[in-house]
């Protein structure tokens, strides 16, 4: 067999001009030769990650399939490709959970979001109060304090009202408990069969009462990285509510109002003490790690042992071959705060109702940039990427 001569990825002769020598491969996604000492190998891998993350994202599907509305990759770079490139602007940018606007001197922080989730009623939840407890979720993690909500029903024809009155009244509850009122809506009708019974959407205003400024781009080597609680619990519950799979297991989903928890946090830490939050929802603590560590130039290294994941959550992901680390959670959020303060603040929200089983989960460094590492119980290292799609589609 003849080895293919290549030349530079462009197609382009060598800057000299001359030929690159018989059977040498130039291209530089081609994967480490045979014989290449481990060190080089690793080193030639994590080159290709970092050349690949650089490169302008382009969608190249032609129509939008279920992947794209995952969390993962496929979703990042519809966002990037489609929607940033339309819509770019430096509020916009950054891709937080939600714009921190300055209104007449008021810092005040603004997000919107919807909801498809399948089934509408689920154990611990319904569609209602996911819509609010998540918009006040998107709010609380840009450090503000919700306090008006919208809310859009896309409504399919032959919808029971029963069933809408259901959904309205969680909504008017989970309200009611996040203390933020539902001031203005809309609502459209299409026919039967085009739509999946009801879909929500809601957009949220609140205020930023403390001098914080969080973003997963603010991570530095040394800090700690810490989660509010048991991890995965909404997604399991979905799955079993789907009743795809035969499973019986005691789970309910962890939708709940994280604000007073988040607050209780921001408070106890010094100016700076907490650097980003980020609520755990589509794609689960892997993808908020991964976005850490792209947004923040950093390496972020968790611990396998150290996560929080009910024993439930850890039958139904070993039976499905899901790793918990993907899977939504709805009332649990990710912080990286300065590695000083990493033990107050799992003593903070240990002491709050939502935090019991709170726990520092890794630590930042500064090399590898731009990747998530896990630590095994077995003791080696493994790379933790986003996936491209979602196991788990329609959860939120």
């Amino acid at each position: 067999m003849t080895a293919e001569t290549k030349g530079p990825p462009d197609g382009s002769a060598p800057p000299d001009g001359s030929a690159p020598p018989a059977g040498v491969a130039l291209d530089e996604d081609a994967p480490p030769a045979p014989g290449t000492p481990l060190r080089d190998r690793e080193q030639q891998v994590l080159d290709r990650i970092a050349r690949a993350r650089r490169r302008r994202p382009v969608v190249r599907e032609e129509r939008i399939t279920l992947a794209h509305g995952s969390g993962g990759k496929a979703t990042q770079t519809l966002i990037q490709a489609v929607f940033l490139e339309a819509f770019r602007n430096p509020r916009l940018a950054p891709l937080e959970d939600g714009a921190t606007l300055a209104l007449d001197g008021a810092r005040t922080a603004f997000t919107t979001d919807a909801f498809v989730v399948s089934p509408l009623f689920f154990p611990g939840g319904d569609i209602g109060d996911l819509a609010v407890n998540g918009t006040v979720n998107d709010l609380a993690m840009c450090g503000a304090r919700p306090a008006y909500l919208s809310a859009g029903f896309i409504l399919e024809e032959g919808f029971p009202v029963a069933d809408l009155r259901r959904i309205a009244a969680s909504m008017a509850a989970a309200a009611a408990a996040a203390g933020v009122e539902i001031v203005t809506g809309d609502t459209k009708v299409v026919q039967r069969g085009k739509a999946d019974g009801c879909y929500v959407t809601t957009a949220g205003v609140g205020v930023l009462e403390r001098p914080v400024e969080l973003s997963v781009a603010r991570a530095r080597p040394g800090d700690a990285v810490v989660v509010s609680g048991p991890i995965g619990e909404h997604g399991a519950a979905i799955m079993l509510a789907r009743g795809d799979f035969g499973i019986e297991a005691p789970l309910v989903s962890d939708t709940a109002p994280l604000h007073g928890i988040a607050g209780a946090l921001l408070d106890a830490l010094p100016p700076g003490g907490v650097r980003a939050l980020r609520d755990a929802t589509r794609g689960g603590v892997a993808t908020i790690l991964n976005e850490v560590a792209v947004a923040s130039g950093v390496c972020v290294v968790a611990e396998e042992e150290a996560l929080p994941v009910r024993r439930e959550v850890t039958g139904v992901c070993e039976l499905l071959g899901i790793d918990p680390l993907y899977v939504a959670c709805e009332g649990r959020f990710v912080a990286v705060v300065d590695g000083e303060h990493a033990e107050p603040a799992v003593e903070v929200l240990r002491g709050h109702p939502l935090g019991a089983g709170a726990a520092v989960i890794g630590t930042v460094r500064g090399d590898p940039p731009g990747l998530v590492l896990l630590r095994t119980a077995f003791g080696g290292t493994r790379i933790v990427d986003l996936l491209v799609g979602d196991p788990l589609p329609r959860i939120c």
